[in-house]
């Protein structure tokens, strides 16, 4: 039988698993470009480039992402039932208690954010304070906590990292193809015409694992946000009120979207075979699909598996 603790497995195992092809579509594009060009020297510097970017990006996450959503630190009075809830929960998951945020935004949402437990923050909009319920917004919570338990700004950084490596050394390749040469100017044309697309499409299919990858985070933050409260029915709630409120937040940016526990740029839910298809490219699972599964009535893979 289906259970919280075989998604949440299930969850682990599949996001190791795209990790491990997303570095296996970076090992095969530099060993390419490295065949092609018979020298690994630019490689060396995407490759540091590229790391060097993102991992300042992940030292200063925190700092970056409350001055993109306009959070706020929640006053330990006027917030002070957000507070205790924070607290209580963290005692819990066995994790030191993270800053509380607030984003003044009618849009129910929430996120948590920071590169390690002894720097994160959890932040609420007022708009999902005003219409969640005590046990709902306690799933809520232990959602956002699980994300900082499960270490899931180093994943989302590592994929980052190799979306940028991915797409640095593909925008140089096709730039080289046009105005650099080759090792072998007697190479048949078909080559050429390959390896166009094939640097032309590299950055999509990476960009699609890593939204992969997010949406396995969703999926295992809800397991072990269930777990933590061991009241799966006020996060599944809690997730059907946000969906069916739909309101975008007025500071919704791509760059910051995979952190919030809904997307924030609002319309989740549907499922007509375009929506569908579009969720290829979304941050996070249709709300229904993360209900069915903290509910164990999911029974077969959907397209965002």
């Amino acid at each position: 039988m289906s259970t919280l603790y075989t998604h949440q497995a299930a969850n682990v195992r599949k996001t190791w698993l795209l990790m491990f092809s997303f570095l296996i579509v970076v090992i095969a594009i530099g060993y390419a470009v490295s065949w092609y060009m018979d020298s690994p020297i630019f490689l060396y510097v995407a490759v540091v480039f590229a790391i060097a970017m993102n991992v300042y990006s992940y030292w200063n996450s925190d700092k970056t992402v409350v001055r993109l959503t306009g959070a706020i630190p929640a006053d330990e009075r006027q917030y002070a039932e957000l507070h205790r809830m924070v607290e209580n929960l963290a005692i819990t998951a066995g994790l030191p208690k993270p800053k509380v945020y607030i984003v003044n935004d009618p849009a129910p949402n929430a996120f948590a954010t920071g590169r390690d437990p002894e720097h994160a923050l959890v932040a609420c909009t007022t708009g999902i304070l005003g219409i969640l319920n005590k046990t709902e917004l306690e799933g809520v919570l232990a959602h956002e906590l699980s994300h900082i338990g499960n270490r899931d700004m180093l994943v989302s950084t590592v994929a980052v990292v190799l979306v940028g490596f991915v797409a640095i050394v593909s925008d140089f390749f096709t730039r080289f193809l046009f105005f650099g040469g080759s090792r072998d100017r007697n190479i048949h044309p078909a080559f050429y015409i390959v390896a166009i697309a094939a640097a032309v499409l590299a950055p999509l299919a990476a960009s699609l694992i890593q939204m992969a990858i997010s949406r396995k985070r969703e999926f295992l933050a809800d397991a072990s946000g269930a777990l933590l409260t061991r009241y799966p029915d006020g996060l599944a709630s809690a997730l059907q009120k946000i969906s069916s409120a739909g309101r975008p937040m007025a500071k919704a940016s791509h760059a910051t979207a995979h952190l919030f526990i809904a997307n924030p740029f609002g319309g989740e839910g549907k499922k007509s075979f375009g929506q569908r298809l579009g969720a290829l490219f979304s941050t996070h699972p249709p709300v229904e699909d993360r209900v069915a599964a903290l509910m164990g009535t999911q029974t077969k893979p959907t397209i965002e598996a």
